[in-house]
């Protein structure tokens, strides 16, 4: 009666079967690499949808955007301060060109950003804005802005980003209102990808006294 063949044993500290295990982790590696890559996609897909979401809602002091001036201008002034950031990743320098102005309700007012890119590559960003105090958003009403679609800037450009906006008189007959006389507007700046369509160049080039304040 002849014996049966046994498989070797493995060696004393080994593993049976070392590539059957790695193998089985295989799909959770794949699957965490597709999420983080989806994490950077929907990073970069967010900012216009936030921006819509908030001026649709009002949600987080987000502006109304208007196509007429009012028919009337109250006596009562507002002092408008203005605040700018850059996101990371997005080699811009961006501020307001003067820190607050007056206002009286119901005026039209124009005012300037100025922004800077600091590489020498074409790059892309979106704008996201808000104001606070929070429920003044639905008085501060902009006609005109560089936040209403994605910016393209040239290899080292300097531009001149308007915004044109009003405070609508209808904040007069708001009680909550009667003590407020300061409103912050701010804005940051995202990083965006590249368009597959040509998109808006930044506003306008600098002046002369825009890029000597640069």
């Amino acid at each position: 009666m002849s014996a049966t063949a046994q498989p070797p044993l493995p060696e004393p500290g080994t593993t049976a079967a070392p590539k059957r295990r790695r193998f089985r982790h295989m799909p959770v590696a794949l699957a965490c690499l597709a999420f983080a890559l989806g994490m950077v996609g929907a990073a970069y897909a967010i900012v216009p949808f936030y921006a819509m979401f908030c001026s649709l809602t009002g949600f987080g002091g987000a502006t109304r955007v208007g196509t007429a001036a009012p028919d009337k201008v109250l006596d009562r002034t507002i002092q408008v301060r203005f605040d700018s950031n850059i996101a990371p990743g997005l080699p811009w320098e961006f501020k307001p060109e003067q820190a607050d102005v007056n206002v009286r309700v119901g005026e039209t007012k124009m005012v300037y950003y100025l922004a800077r890119n600091l590489s020498s590559a074409e790059t892309y960003g979106n704008a996201t804005y808000n104001v606070t105090p929070a429920p003044a958003g639905a008085y501060f009403v902009k006609m005109q802005c560089f936040c209403f679609s994605e910016q393209t800037m040239q290899g080292n450009e300097k531009v001149d980003m308007p915004v044109v906006f009003f405070i609508d008189p209808a904040i007069a007959d708001d009680p909550e209102f009667n003590n407020v006389k300061t409103i912050t507007l701010s804005y940051t700046f995202f990083p965006a990808p590249k368009p597959a369509a040509p998109v808006a160049r930044a506003a306008e080039p600098a002046s002369e006294s825009s890029k000597k304040a640069l």
